[in-house]
């Protein structure tokens, strides 16, 4: 099987898509998979990730907003693209245009259609959630789900990573969406990974002795993920018992986010950890993973907590919520950080259980979706 994977938000300067083609190059192939990555870049190039994977990028615009991303400027150009690599499926990433421009394609191979973002989550819901009920914010935007629909009807899979969005396609009337949890890097995490001097590092670094819990925080710092509204919710919670915050992360909402912070010895900003075993070892570490964004498709550093066997506070939408299933933590009332609070106490005075949730590998996510779509492929061609 040939996939094209038509990646608008592919960056080689990271984030989450970087992380999941880079999974999928890598295990591709060992699954009979030949992947190609077709990116919008500043020039044609060819970057060779083993006999069976490579990135083709198109020379495109660079976007205004966030001048590390690019986007695809040039149908025809795609198209042509398309045609050159002779793919056996299609696999599109975005909601926005490019799966448009792909549906018009004139291949005959089968599409998928990969929601790696939820806007409506994103941006609609957040904005005029506080001011608007979700129906009146729906029919506010029934454009966009009426592309969505017509995605739908056009593409033979529509592959939703959290049962949320799944259901909510579904139930809008976007036809063949499909639940589909994604998965964490295999031989990475594990709760071996915990170091009690570690843990005692970080809190150190939070001011704080080892009796002390330590709650850790993963994720760009972007307006979605809502970091200082848990900094508001660790504050609360820190007045029944000590408590530090340490945030991994990097982006525009920096100086916002240290604004939050201010004085407070025990929240930590620091930069992202690089470092793959370094990194599991913070996350074996913690005692609690918390996070603020309900928009999350996934949400990849809640369930490499889990693998960790660090219980995980999330919002009670979208793809983090997943993660707090059978055993794997609680969930608080989304974008209330009083709820948050509350939550954290809850799992202190449990002290701070270990949780033993299982949790999927990319290996195990690719190999469902590469055998569903080699049934899409044995369909269209019978």
């Amino acid at each position: 099987m040939k996939l094209v994977d038509v990646s608008a938000f592919y960056t080689p300067h990271g984030g989450g898509v970087k992380t999941y083609v880079e999974q999928k190059m890598r295990l591709g192939p060992e699954l009979g998979a030949e992947v190609v990555i077709l990116a919008p870049g500043d020039r044609h190039e060819v970057i060779e990730h083993g006999p069976r994977a490579r990135i083709v990028t198109i020379p495109s615009p660079r976007l205004p907003v966030d001048r590390n991303y690019w986007y695809f400027g040039d149908q025809a150009a795609l198209h042509a693209a398309l045609d050159d690599l002779k793919p056996d499926l299609v696999e599109v990433g975005s909601p926005w245009r490019s799966p448009s421009w792909v549906a018009n394609w004139r291949g005959t191979v089968p599409r998928s259609l990969v929601m790696h973002a939820d806007p409506m989550s994103a941006y609609a819901y957040r904005w005029l959630g506080p001011v608007l009920p979700r129906p009146a914010i729906d029919a506010v935007f029934a454009p966009f789900a009426r592309h969505l629909r017509k995605l739908g009807a056009t593409y033979d899979s529509v592959i939703c990573a959290n049962r949320e969005l799944a259901e909510r396609l579904a139930a809008s009337g976007v036809v063949h969406t499909r639940f589909e949890p994604m998965g964490v890097e295999e031989g990475v995490f594990s709760p071996a990974n915990r170091d009690p001097a570690l843990r005692a590092a970080l809190l150190a670094e939070c001011g704080l002795p080892e009796s002390a819990g330590l709650l850790l925080g993963v994720g760009r710092l972007a307006a979605e993920k809502r970091w200082p509204m848990v900094i508001e919710a660790v504050r609360l919670a820190a007045r029944e018992r000590p408590l530090g915050l340490v945030l991994l992360g990097a982006g525009g909402q920096e100086r916002k986010i240290r604004k939050a912070i201010g004085t407070d010895p025990h929240i930590r900003l620091l930069e992202p950890v690089r470092d793959r075993d370094k990194f599991a070892a913070i996350a074996a570490s913690a005692d609690a993973l918390v996070h603020g964004c309900e928009a999350e498709t996934y949400c990849l550093a809640a369930a490499e907590a889990r693998a960790s066997g660090v219980p995980v506070l999330v919002p009670d939408r979208g793809g983090a919520a997943d993660h707090a299933a059978n055993g794997g933590g609680l969930t608080y009332r989304s974008a209330d950080p009083r709820a948050l609070a509350v939550a954290i106490g809850e799992l202190a005075a449990r002290d701070w259980p270990r949780s033993h949730a299982p949790v999927p590998t990319m290996r195990d996510h690719f190999a469902h979706l590469f055998a569903h779509y080699r049934e899409l492929i044995a369909a269209r061609q019978a």
